[in-house]
């Protein structure tokens, strides 16, 4: 008796990212449904960070430009949020939003303009004095920023105040409704870059990054077109601090110091910079990977460091790289 063959869906291999995407954002539209109170707020902590990382990876992994201070935009995000509430009594998320944006993208309009001057090792390390300057400020100007102990932000209210958390249980609720909230903005500022990365300019930056001086001779501005891609960088990187700051309570001027622009760019590097979705998977693997180190031990900076250094010498091409590659070898080419 012969078995009955199963017929599997095939689809072309253009369509698979696109199966993926829906795949996993049907996965995480269930995660609060799934797991508990403290996973679903990791994971919005891990969203918020992917987005800071693909905002990253325009200046990285498509135009071939390393920076050391993107904290500076993060962290201005997140000044924004608590200068708000503290000074003018803001509390819509809309408005963090909508104000806090221009502020991003003056600054690393500014920043762009003196860095996109230089390139390679000169460029990283402008970066990073230029985000000192601000780390400095924020810790000097302590009748201002809150210094040390930091600026407490609030939960705000998201749609326009149709949401508000007031009353019992308003902890729960928030951590909830907001994952819903983050993770809306996260698919579409996905689904922005997603544009910019494939359109004219998108392959612009990517002809520069491989050879500068033939994008040159085929008519480029170099300069211009770096210094757009620093600007839209800049700018996703402070809405990822725009949505962290009512996350996490408190706006301090850690976020502002080098090493958390070092975080940024080795959860990119752990995701895969050449790849997409890699900065995603980073950033959300470097969240998860990071809290539950802390959790663990007192030397959880031991623990966190052997753990990447790990992946990153198994994986070398980073997690969806690497997790790429074994799907090649597993998954036999089609013949035509």
């Amino acid at each position: 008796m012969k078995a009955a063959a199963i017929a599997l869906p095939r689809f072309h291999p253009r369509l698979w990212p696109y199966v993926a995407t829906t795949l996993a954002v049907a996965i995480l539209i269930s995660v609060p449904k799934l797991v508990g109170l403290y996973q679903t707020q990791l994971l919005t902590y891990g969203l918020i960070m992917a987005i800071a990382a693909l905002g990253f990876n325009l200046l990285l992994g498509y135009t071939g430009l390393l920076s050391f201070g993107h904290c500076a935009y993060f962290g201005l995000g997140a000044y924004t949020v608590a200068f708000l509430l503290q000074w003018f009594g803001i509390r819509s998320m809309e408005l963090y939003i909508l104000l806090g944006l221009p502020v991003a993208a003056i600054v690393s309009a500014l920043f762009g303009y003196v860095c996109v001057r230089h390139t390679r090792i000169f460029f990283g390390i402008l970066t990073l004095a230029l985000s000192q300057v601000l780390w400095s400020l924020a810790l000097k100007f302590f009748w201002v920023s809150g210094g040390t102990d930091g600026l407490r932000v609030k939960r705000p209210t998201l749609l326009a105040g149709v949401i508000d958390f007031a009353g019992s249980g308003g902890f729960s609720r928030f951590i909830v409704s907001y994952y819903y909230y983050v993770l809306g903005i996260f698919v579409l500022s996905t689904a922005i870059i997603w544009v910019i990365v494939h359109s004219p300019f998108g392959k612009a930056l990517q002809a520069i990054r491989d050879n500068e001086t033939r994008a040159r001779f085929l008519g480029l501005r170099v300069r211009r077109f770096r210094w757009a891609a620093f600007l839209l960088s800049g700018i996703f990187t402070g809405l990822a601090g725009i949505l962290w700051a009512p996350l996490n309570g408190l706006t301090t001027p850690d976020v502002l110091y080098w090493p958390f622009s070092g975080e940024i760019v080795f959860m990119t590097l752990l995701g895969g910079f050449r790849n997409f979705f890699g900065p995603t998977v980073g950033g959300i693997a470097f969240t998860f990977i990071k809290a539950y180190a802390v959790a663990s031990t007192e030397y959880w900076q031991l623990l966190l460091g052997a753990v990447l250094v790990a992946l990153v010498l198994l994986l070398p091409t980073g997690i969806v790289g690497g997790l790429s590659q074994i799907a090649k070898r597993l998954v036999p080419a089609e013949r035509s």
